[in-house]
């Protein structure tokens, strides 16, 4: 296991703690909410966004207790936002990270409310933390509420584009959107905790909304390129609904390359910054050569 698997490793084992630890809190009355809530937020996701915001705290010098529950919100945001796309009003989907559906294992109604749910719950677990001064938790607050509203904006737009040739400007504008406001956050939260300086803030800015679009592209290229086994989720579902892809819109070996070159880009992003940014480069080049 290299440093970056540890680091992951530990960034999954915090957030899981601290989302149990949330969900337990609120005591759901509902068993079936309840299950149907931990199902689809213990599943095997890779955990990128909370590992994100722990990312960009170790380079700004933040505690993980400081970051935790902010790293809990925007993994929460993220399950919500996956247990909707897959409702067969949205993309349709049996299988996401590796197991049912929240609305096939249980039924579309409680899946529903259970994406709901964990909405909720993001923002009280920022509301409420005291570990944070008031101005600061305005601040997340109002971050992660933009950054869920581009996000359903980013879904409508991904929704309209099914069948039809657009241009791939607007499939970065839809991926930036649907992907990339939430990643890009995830970054600038750990960033507005730190009380980072405005060149470290922008730097992070930058690099983390060049992360996200490379994050899309990343998924759009494995769809075409990798088993359902391998992915957790349905392989060439992309193509099957007809979506705005870069391998739609591109083909594969010129998408690589466009991969390769925001790769590059996220890096030049980085240098601007006032500390070591190690830990950052490695997420990115993790993006480009992940396999699921």
């Amino acid at each position: 296991m290299n440093d970056l698997d540890k680091f992951f490793a530990a960034s999954t084992k915090a957030v899981n703690i601290r989302i149990e630890s949330l969900i337990a809190e609120a005591a759901i009355a509902s068993k079936r909410l309840d299950s149907a809530v931990r199902w689809s937020a213990f599943g095997s996701g890779k955990r990128f966004r909370p590992t994100l915001v722990f990312a960009v705290g170790e380079v700004l010098g933040v505690t993980r207790e400081r970051l935790v529950n902010m790293a809990a919100a925007v993994e929460m945001i993220h399950t919500y936002s996956l247990i909707h796309d897959d409702l067969p009003a949205m993309d349709d989907d049996d299988l996401r990270r590796g197991r049912e559906t929240c609305h096939k294992k249980f039924d579309e109604a409680t899946a529903i409310l259970a994406g709901d749910a964990l909405h909720v719950l993001a923002f009280e677990a920022v509301a409420n933390d005291a570990g944070l001064k008031i101005e600061i938790r305005l601040s997340l607050l109002s971050g992660l509420a933009a950054a869920a509203r581009k996000m359903v904006v980013g879904q409508q737009l991904d929704l309209d584009a099914e069948g039809i040739d657009i241009p791939v400007a607007r499939i970065k504008d839809i991926h930036s959107n649907k992907t990339g406001a939430l990643i890009t956050f995830s970054a600038q939260s750990a960033a507005i905790i730190s009380e980072a300086s405005q060149t470290n803030y922008e730097a992070v800015s930058n690099f983390a909304a060049r992360l996200g679009l490379l994050f899309q592209m990343s998924d759009d290229i494995l769809d075409v390129t990798q088993s359902t086994a391998t992915l957790g989720k349905t392989a060439a579902k992309d193509i099957s609904a007809k979506k705005a892809t870069y391998p739609g819109a591109l083909g594969i070996d010129a998408s690589k390359k466009l991969l390769h070159e925001v790769y590059e880009s996220a890096l030049a992003a980085l240098e601007p910054l006032e500390r070591r940014f190690d830990l950052l480069a490695q997420l990115a080049k993790y993006v480009v050569e992940r396999k699921s």
